[in-house]
């Protein structure tokens, strides 16, 4: 098909601003439904999208959000309280302005992924008339599900420093990269090993992270609070959403934007939303990758093009609506996907697992036990297995299990096949002699050949431990109740297996070091040890609380 594209087309906001679009438009004789995508990453980086959208007889509209690119304003990033109202606004403002290009049938759906699937949902919430849906990739349900009031170091600065050559290039300067690739290029050559290992971080220098470096400094500030509020928004949505992720996508937890708007949004849409999540990271054009580490049959592959449409084309081209249930998840082990009426599956019940003395995982309680001890030393940290871009990605975990500071506990081979569905989290009795550190635990399948494939992981910072906003310090070692959430995750564990748990108190650069001192991580230049101690015992009952779908003998 001949898809005609107009560039740089300009749409006034409701103060005047204009931002500038790229229109696809399909072969044919209109007028068509519009796919409108709203992103800061430079319109053009979705054209191979765009066109394919087009191709299956859509308009479709990129547009460069405020002060990004194109588009005149001023940029303020999603991290930073402002932008809630300043996207939804102009949101609302696009999404009318696409209804009415030429050549468009007034029906608008909103698609995106990641920054640009945040964008969706603010604007979802102002419900503008011509909205008829939105399709969400890779966003969570909340800030603190990523972070948990963490820097998550690695992939933030690299992100910003990509995201300062428009804001340098906008601001005429000439002191560093001026193009997202040029920033890439100079992150991963060098830059990278220059700023990650810097403390504090208050001190980088401005020219580093230029025109964004403002918000940086106030997000280090802010990073303990709950800032996108998508609770507040879910009620005030008023059409069909269908939410997509995948279990190493570091925004995972967004699986519960389809259960939140299930129970709080209008009942005339309850049945329409749609929940789609794969064996796939943070990565839209990676959604038909195969990961070979983990043995994944040849039915992994979901095209992102085909999810939209799939979605868009009963809402806005009247073709039959699925009669499948609504939330379809790729199970791990099991390697094909299932079709659930709601996730978590209703036939889960939460079974616990306990950490024994000697690296054991047993689902017997423990009785008088000694702890494990280990020293954390922030100098010195557990780093992190990560894939391209500092994402999440499936990867063999025995790389550090030498480690003094990293302790394991696995199950015996497994006589029965364990299928588990849903968030899985871990019970720590944990003792330390500092004023504050951090506790990272993970979730682990073993084969049959030894390979450790990381599941669902998870952090907690001591002084959040009874909540965000209630910072309590530690005053001695003595035993303290940690509930360290990880990642929702489906995965069938087949006899011949392990079910495994690493529980360390680093995963750098993952995260921010913990500095142990108690003080804020910005602006701390003290980096001192930890000496840490793991309870598993009748009285301290440390145990990894799993989601079970049909409970087999245990084995």
């Amino acid at each position: 098909m001949s898809i005609k594209v107009s560039y740089d087309v300009a749409g006034a906001m409701r103060d005047g601003t204009l931002l500038r679009a790229d229109v696809y438009r399909p072969e044919g004789e209109g007028p068509f439904p519009v796919l409108l995508r709203r992103t800061p990453y430079a319109k053009e980086s979705w054209a191979h999208l765009a066109e394919a959208l087009a191709d299956r007889g859509y308009l479709v509209v990129v547009q460069d959000i405020r002060g990004r690119h194109a588009s005149d304003g001023q940029w303020v990033w999603a991290f930073a309280a402002a932008a809630q109202r300043i996207e939804a606004e102009d949101g609302y403002d696009s999404v009318e302005w696409a209804a009415a290009l030429p050549d468009a049938n007034g029906t608008v759906g909103v698609w995106g992924h990641s920054y640009d699937a945040w964008a969706a949902w603010r604007l979802a919430g102002e419900q503008p008339p011509s909205l008829r849906g939105i399709v969400a990739a890779g966003i969570t349900v909340g800030l603190l599900d990523v972070t948990r009031g963490i820097l998550d170091l690695g992939r933030r600065l690299e992100w910003c420093y990509l995201e300062a050559a428009d804001a340098r290039r906008r601001a005429g300067r000439t002191d560093g990269p001026l193009t997202a690739e040029d920033a890439h290029t100079d992150w991963v050559g060098m830059e990278r090993g220059k700023w990650l290992w810097f403390h504090p971080l208050a001190d980088v220098p401005e020219q580093v992270f230029a025109g964004i470096t403002r918000m940086l400094a106030d997000y280090y500030d802010e990073i303990d609070r709950e800032l996108w509020a998508f609770d507040e928004i879910h009620p005030r949505v008023q059409v069909p959403t269908c939410v997509v992720t995948g279990w190493w996508d570091r925004f995972v937890r967004g699986v519960d934007h389809f259960t939140l708007m299930r129970e709080h949004g209008p009942e005339e849409t309850r049945d329409q939303h749609r929940l789609v999540v794969g064996p796939w990271s943070h990565d839209p054009d990676g959604f038909g990758e195969r990961y070979d580490v983990l043995g994944s049959g040849p039915d992994t592959a979901r095209s992102f093009v085909d999810i939209v449409t799939g979605f868009f084309d009963p809402l806005l081209r009247g073709a039959p609506a699925s009669d499948a249930p609504p939330a379809s998840v790729y199970t791990l082990g099991l390697e094909r996907w299932q079709s659930f009426a709601t996730w978590p599956p209703a036939d889960t019940s939460t079974e616990r697992l306990h950490l024994r003395a000697e690296g054991g995982l047993t689902w017997e309680a423990p009785g008088e036990e000694q702890p494990d001890r280990y020293t954390f030393d922030p100098r010195d940290p557990v780093m992190s297995l990560m894939g391209a871009d500092a994402q999440l990605a499936p990867l063999d975990q025995r790389g550090n299990d030498h480690r003094p500071d990293k302790l394991v506990y696995q199950t015996g081979p497994l006589l029965q096949p364990v299928e588990v569905a849903g968030l899985v989290r871990v019970v720590l009795w944990a003792g330390t002699d500092a004023p504050d550190t951090d506790w990272v635990a993970r979730l682990v399948r073993v084969d049959e050949h030894g390979v450790a494939v990381n599941l669902a992981e998870g952090i907690l910072r001591a002084r959040y431990r009874h909540g965000y906003g209630a910072e309590v310090p530690l005053t001695d070692d003595s035993p303290q109740r940690y509930l360290v959430e990880l990642s929702p995750v489906s995965v069938l564990f087949r006899p011949g297996e392990r079910i495994r748990v690493d529980v360390t108190s680093s995963d750098f650069p993952n995260f921010d070091r913990n500095h142990n001192t108690g003080r804020a991580f910005a602006h701390d230049a003290e980096l001192r040890p930890a000496h840490q101690a793991i309870h598993h015992d009748a009285e301290h009952p440390s145990a990894v609380l799993l989601p079970v779908r049909r409970v087999s003998p245990r084995g």
